[in-house]
């Protein structure tokens, strides 16, 4: 890439909010992930008896719906995450192109 193109770039405000947001944006849902996962983890660790506590009288324990919750949630979050990157992000990024570029 030119290095003016590249000073165009970096000079805009809008590349900057882009930056910010989208550190900001990823970094809570990687929190909030690494919680949910971490949360599930220090579960198994330290209450093995509510996982291994049956729901009803079949054979189904608590820890088979939790674990799932982990899986779903993984695939929520990351949706979550595409939606707004392929909205706003990508937005922002055509808008900073285009300046960049006249």
């Amino acid at each position: 890439m030119e290095d003016h193109l590249v000073e165009r770039i970096k000079s805009n405000a809008s590349y900057h909010r882009l930056v910010t947001t989208r550190s900001r944006y990823s970094w809570t849902l990687a929190v909030i992930m690494l919680i949910v996962y971490y949360g599930y983890i220090l579960l198994i660790a330290f209450n093995k008896d509510l996982l291994a506590k049956r729901l009803g009288d079949g054979v189904m324990t608590w820890g088979i719906p939790i674990g799932l919750f982990v899986i779903v949630f993984t695939v929520v979050i990351t949706g979550i995450y595409v939606r707004r990157a392929n909205g706003q992000f990508d937005d922002l990024t055509a808008d900073i192109r285009e300046k960049a570029l006249q």
